[in-house]
């Protein structure tokens, strides 16, 4: 267990790296925010160029570090680069989505652990809190559900910051993802995500969005 000197001294550490970090940079830039969130888009085809490994890893060291309820990091990713695992992957597509996946470099399966909660001493070391989840199945696939969605937009937000195009995927069958790529184990599947460069002429004209006032209240 953590010591309470080496504890305070952490503590220490962190609010003084989040001083550093105020004084480097208060805010992105207009372009920046455009390439992650408002000028991107979700994309349907796909350059033939492949994603790097060291890619994928830079992509997970950075979502890896967004907030979770008590760090618990409940997601759990495989990316689906090879024919067999596409193959297994399209018995789960709706029609429509089948190509979007086979022509994609890389599908992520973002799925979640049921079981996080066992990870929770490593993760979260000054206070053992296994005991909220380890005899409440319901609320700690609840908690490994919504967190691993986070955890699931910090991923495309990563990939977006670093060059890449998403496209998320929902059309598809959950309990076959989990039948082929996680029988026997606790991991269940929350959504998938193509990464690789887009080919922008397949985009369409953006959607409506909601304005403020029509979705939003300040009490």
């Amino acid at each position: 267990m953590t010591t309470e000197r080496s504890l305070e001294q952490q503590r220490a550490d962190a609010q003084q790296d989040i001083k550093d970090l105020r004084k480097r940079i208060t805010t992105l830039d207009k372009d920046s925010i455009d390439l992650i969130l408002t000028g991107a888009r979700s994309h349907y085809a796909w350059q033939d160029r492949a994603v790097a490994q060291e890619l994928l890893v830079e992509i997970f060291d950075i979502m890896k570090m967004g907030s979770t309820s008590m760090n618990c990091c409940p997601i759990r990713i495989t990316f689906v680069v090879g024919d067999t695992g596409k193959e297994k992957l399209a018995k789960s597509l709706k029609p429509a989505n089948v190509p979007k996946v086979m022509n994609a470099p890389v599908t992520a399966i973002l799925a979640y652990d049921t079981e996080f909660w066992r990870e929770l001493l490593k993760l979260f070391p000054h206070e053992d809190r296994r005991g909220h989840f380890s005899d409440k199945p319901e609320h700690a696939e609840d908690t490994a559900y919504r967190n691993s969605t986070l955890q699931g937009a910090y991923f495309m937000i990563a990939a977006r910051a670093l060059g890449l195009d998403v496209g998320p995927i929902s059309g598809f069958s959950n309990a076959i993802v989990d039948q082929e790529f996680f029988a026997g184990t606790t991991l269940k599947s929350n959504f998938l995500c193509n990464i690789g460069y887009a080919d922008e002429n397949a985009l369409f004209q953006r959607l409506p969005r909601f304005e403020f006032d029509d979705v939003c209240e300040v009490i």
